[in-house]
C-alpha cells in the first residue's frame, strides 16, 4: 500500500479531465492492504475511485479517496460448458474482455472498449449491444469499510437493474469491490442482432466472438470520442423507461420517437434520440459541450470546469422535461 498523499491532484483520474482535488489519496495494490482500510478511515468521507470514467466532480473532495489498482485474474473452475473466472477490481475492464475472447469465452464480448476497470462493472451494471453485465456475474467479493468484514454478494443480492445495482443505493460508499467472479461459456450464443453489429461483422470478415469484438470496437470509435484526446464519460445520461401509455400518447404526436419492450407496462426510449431532438447535438457553451455524433455523450473540449459540464446538462434535462415530458436521470456519478 503506497503512502497516504494530501491535497492530491485529480485531473488525470478521472475521463472528462476537470481539474480537482483530493484531501486524502490512497491507493491499493494489493489484497494484504484491505486489513488497514477500517482503520484509517474513521470520520472520514470516502471515495471509491477506479478508472474515473464515469464520474463528474464539481469541487474538490474533502475526504478520502481510495483507489483500487490490485491485479489479477484466476480461473477459478471449469467444465466442459462453462469457467468461472475471478477478476480484481484494478483490472482494466477492456483488456480482461480481450482475455476472454481470446480464450474462446464468450459472454463479455459485446461490451469491448468500455473504458474504467473491472471493479465498476457490477456497480454500474454495465451494459452495451444487447448484452447487460449482470447476466454473466456470479457474485461480487467486496470489504465493508466500517469494521474490515468481508461479505459476498451473490447475483440476486447484488439486486441489478439498468445502470443499476445495490452498490449504488443500500451499500453506496459502504463497500469496496476486491473482486468480480463470472461464469463464461465455451459454447457461448452470439448477440449480432444489436446496433448494426452484424452489419459491421460483414465488412470486417471475422466471425465468432473475435468478430464481435472487432465491430464493436469499431462502432463505438466511431461514434464516441477518445477520452485521451477529448474529456468525456462516455454516455451522460441514461435511456428512460416510461409508462406504455405515456409512450403511445408521445408517439401519436412524434411519430418516429424509437422504443423497445423494457418489461410488463414499460417501454424504453432512447435519450439521444430525445436530446438530438431538443436541438443539442454538436452544442457548446465555452469549453464544455456535446458531442457532434453522439447527443448522449458531453464533453470538455479543453478547460472546462465540473460545473460548467453540470451546468450544460441541467439545460439538457429542462429542454426535454418541457419538450416530452420526461425527466432523464444521469448515469455518470456527480461528485
Amino acid at each position: 500500500m503506497e503512502s497516504i498523499r494530501e491535497n492530491f491532484d485529480l485531473q488525470k483520474f478521472n475521463t472528462f479531465g476537470i481539474p480537482a482535488r483530493a484531501r486524502y489519496f490512497l491507493s491499493l495494490t494489493s489484497g494484504k492492504d484491505l486489513s488497514l482500510i477500517p482503520g484509517l478511515l474513521k470520520n472520514q468521507e470516502i471515495l471509491i475511485l477506479g478508472g474515473g470514467s464515469n464520474v463528474l466532480f464539481r469541487k474538490d473532495f474533502e475526504g478520502m479517496v481510495i483507489h483500487p489498482v490490485m491485479k489479477g485474474i484466476r480461473v477459478m473452475e471449469e467444465d466442459r460448458h462453462s469457467v468461472l473466472v475471478q477478476v480484481m477490481a484494478g483490472e482494466n475492464w477492456d483488456r480482461f474482455v480481450a482475455w476472454t475472447v481470446e480464450r474462446g469465452w464468450g459472454g463479455l464480448e459485446n461490451l469491448s472498449y468500455i473504458p474504467g476497470n473491472t471493479g465498476a462493472s457490477p456497480i454500474q451494471n454495465i451494459g452495451a449491444y444487447g448484452v447487460e453485465v449482470k447476466d454473466h456475474i456470479e457474485w461480487v467479493n467486496t470489504l465493508v469499510l466500517a469494521d474490515g468484514e468481508h461479505k459476498r454478494f451473490d447475483q440476486a443480492a447484488c439486486r441489478f437493474g439498468y445502470r443499476d445495482s445495490i452498490f449504488k443505493n443500500e451499500w453506496k460508499g459502504r463497500v469496496l469491490v476486491v473482486s468480480v467472479v463470472f461464469r463464461l461459456m465455451k459454447r457461448p450464443v452470439l448477440r449480432t442482432d444489436y446496433a448494426r453489429v452484424e452489419e459491421e461483422m460483414q465488412r470486417t470478415g471475422l466471425t465468432g466472438l473475435a468478430g464481435i469484438r472487432a465491430a464493436v470496437i469499431q462502432i463505438r470509435k466511431r461514434k464516441l470520442p477518445d477520452p485521451a484526446v477529448t474529456g468525456n464519460a462516455g454516455s451522460f445520461f441514461k435511456n428512460p423507461v416510461i409508462p406504455v401509455s405515456d409512450y403511445e400518447n408521445l408517439k401519436k404526436k412524434f411519430p418516429e420517437i424509437p422504443g423497445y419492450p423494457a418489461g410488463e407496462d414499460r417501454v424504453k426510449t432512447a435519450a439521444a434520440w430525445l436530446i438530438d431532438r431538443c436541438g443539442w447535438k454538436g452544442y457548446r457553451e465555452g469549453d464544455a459541450g456535446v458531442h457532434n455524433l453522439q447527443p448522449l455523450v458531453l464533453v470538455n473540449h479543453g478547460k472546462a470546469t465540473g460545473q460548467d459540464i453540470y451546468d450544460l446538462s441541467e439545460k439538457i434535462l429542462e429542454s426535454v422535461r418541457k419538450k416530452f415530458g420526461i425527466v432523464l436521470e444521469r448515469e455518470v456519478t456527480v461528485i
